[in-house]
């Protein structure tokens, strides 16, 4: 039986997002917020007053979209392979993995609201995915054989540590992925480029209209 906490976050997610396609992903089917459904239109106080984290799971992120679209579009990174899709937020990456045909996908996202979101869009695609809400930073005993991380290295000190731990787990002989639309706190070294997009994405969140997402292999 769901806990309190689970069913209020599904609600929460149904009552501020809607069904629709990611721009780079029409392969999916997701439950996203959007000018129809505000959600990030308040400020921060207001999210807390609500008790709401700051809701990443409800939007498509530039770098998700443009790692779940290399995964796709490349099946052989992932196919009969486990992987492990770190802050997967909407799990968008975790299901373009399931989809691309990966053994086993475990989404990882510390935010219960994250876990109501990857459970309602692996239901809408009709895809198995495992999810924790362990937080897995520093962790190097990982049962993944590919690491993929979408769009994380929007605040310091986090992407700091985060970059570390994947350096680590890469030179341990994983696989890592990182899809980034030059955010900040980005790695400035150490990576191979793999693929770029350009993501239409909305004013809502970003800057622009249009974001370039960059796909890196981590190196260790």
């Amino acid at each position: 039986m769901p806990s309190p906490q689970d069913s209020r976050a599904a609600a929460f997610l149904a009552a501020h997002t809607r069904v629709q396609r990611a721009p780079l992903l029409p392969e999916l089917r997701l439950h996203l917020a959007d000018a129809l459904t505000p959600l990030w239109e308040g400020t921060e106080v207001e999210l807390d007053r609500l008790g709401v984290p700051p809701p990443f799971w409800a939007f498509a992120w530039a770098g998700g979209q443009a790692l779940a679209r290399l995964v796709l579009d490349n099946p052989e990174l992932v196919r009969g392979r486990t992987v492990l899709d770190f802050a997967s937020g909407s799990g968008v990456v975790g299901l373009a993995a399931a989809l691309a045909g990966a053994a086993r996908v475990l989404c990882a996202d510390t935010d219960p609201f994250a876990a109501a979101a990857i459970a309602a869009n692996r239901a809408l695609n009709g895809l198995v995915v495992e999810c924790t809400d362990l937080d897995l930073v520093g962790r190097m005993d990982l049962e993944a054989e590919v690491v993929l991380a979408g769009d994380i290295c929007y605040e310091a000190p986090l992407a700091g540590q985060v970059e570390a731990w994947l350096r680590g787990l890469a030179a341990g002989g994983r696989e890592v992925l990182l899809g980034d639309p030059g955010r900040k706190f980005a790695p400035k070294g150490g990576l191979e480029e793999l693929a770029v997009y350009d993501v239409t994405t909305t004013l809502e969140i970003e800057s622009s209209t249009v974001r370039r997402a960059t796909v890196w292999r981590v190196l260790g």
